[in-house]
């Protein structure tokens, strides 16, 4: 199937879904931010993540955080008393 455009030239008919569609800006951004990352970790590494998560997660409560504020102090040796 062919078609005249200006001029007379024939052209071959090219369907729409054919061509390779423009990629915008949007769709590259979106690409390079939403990549899938795997990490993955040595067993050590993975003990290690474990433990920093578990102490990153421990409740407190308002009593532990007073009692911590107003703990004794003493620096330096210790006294008999």
């Amino acid at each position: 199937m062919s078609e005249k455009i200006m001029g007379g030239v024939e052209t071959e008919f090219v369907s729409e879904s054919t061509l390779p569609a423009k990629v915008g800006m949007w769709p590259k951004v979106k690409a390079f931010l939403f990549k899938e990352i795997v990490v993955e970790l040595t067993p050590a590494q993975q003990k290690f993540e474990n433990d920093l998560n578990e102490f990153l997660h421990i409740e407190i409560t308002w009593q532990d955080f007073k009692d911590f504020l107003f703990q004794e102090v003493n620096f330096g040796k210790k006294k008999n008393k």
